[in-house]
């Protein structure tokens, strides 16, 4: 498989949404967002809740690679959310530190990754989330000596190597999909995870990203309901239909990826926006995580409904 750039990321994503006719970016709606910012974005605070497990060290990485394997699709179990699955596998790590070495991750059952994670029912899509950990092990076992930080270490403190490194190795990670005829990089959790780190370690140590600013958006079901919300994408009336009743939109389809991708080329319009109009740089990871907070605070906000283990 080629090495992919954050570069093909947004060129990718402006590519269908210059094609797209089911979703629209509303360039007005956009400049008035933004100018209502004043250029303020919130900067990321990883971990402020105190829900992940953090050592400063090799076995905090090796607990992100795990986390961000296995985050994706919530919305089926109405009681489960992300901070489920970050304190189950926190905690998980406190009550043993050997729970995610590589050879263990690679022979956990059903029922164990519900033991693992305290949740008393199965999990939406557990099968692909235990064959994704079952992955993750060994791939890490074959070609990274067990260790995630070793994976980290080969990227040469690139962001946007370590999207490459991962997609490259782990196929769980190849969240690409066909649009029109053209192959299409949206890469959701492998560039969350580049983030995790950077925020984790605080821009230090394994989380030391020359090129942080090369990272996208992290296209999943908020950010495009919160830019829905705000007037900057557009849906058409079947679209709208389908999202406020909540149909099932399948994983692919020309309605999923135009979501998705509309998303990731709406934020770089902003971040372009506001450093021409205020002079300031932003990164599109400030971005999200301002846009995806203030969609999860509205339990309400209708939110397109796909099952997939990409987000």
């Amino acid at each position: 498989m080629k090495s992919v750039t954050m570069d093909e990321v947004r060129a990718t994503s402006r590519w269908v949404a210059s094609r797209a006719s089911l979703v629209s970016i509303d360039c007005a709606a956009l400049a008035k967002v933004v100018d209502e910012t004043g250029g303020s974005i919130p900067k990321v605070v990883w971990d402020f809740e105190g829900i992940h497990y953090f050592d400063n060290g090799p076995l905090t990485v090796q607990y992100l690679l795990v986390l961000d394997s296995l985050n994706f699709c919530f919305w089926p179990d109405k009681d489960l959310n992300y901070d489920h699955l970050a304190l189950g596998l926190r905690n998980a790590l406190l009550r043993d530190r050997s729970a995610f070495d590589a050879d263990r991750l690679q022979r956990y059952t059903c029922s164990q990754l519900r033991d693992l994670l305290n949740w008393p029912r199965p999990l939406p899509l557990e099968e692909e989330r235990v064959r994704l950990l079952h992955e993750v092990g060994y791939v890490l076992e074959q070609r990274f000596g067990g260790q995630a930080a070793n994976l980290v270490d080969a990227c040469g403190k690139s962001a946007s190597t370590l999207v490459s490194v991962l997609t490259q190795n782990f196929p769980g990670f190849r969240d690409h999909s066909l649009y029109k005829g053209r192959q299409i990089f949206l890469y959701k959790r492998a560039q969350i995870f580049a983030a995790d780190l950077w925020g984790a370690f605080n821009g230090q140590g394994y989380g030391e990203f020359s090129d942080v600013a090369s990272i996208t958006i992290f296209a999943d079901y908020i950010v495009p309901a919160k830019l829905r919300q705000l007037g900057i994408l557009k849906y058409s009336a079947k679209l709208s239909d389908m999202i406020d009743s909540q149909k099932e939109i399948f994983s692919g389809s020309e309605e999923e990826v135009e979501l998705r991708a509309c998303a990731i080329h709406a934020v770089e319009m902003m971040r372009e926006h506001i450093q021409l109009k205020f002079r300031m740089k932003v990164l599109s990871v400030d971005l999200d995580l301002w846009l995806w907070s203030s969609g999860v605070q509205n339990p309400y906000l209708p939110h397109h409904r796909t099952l997939s283990i990409y987000y």
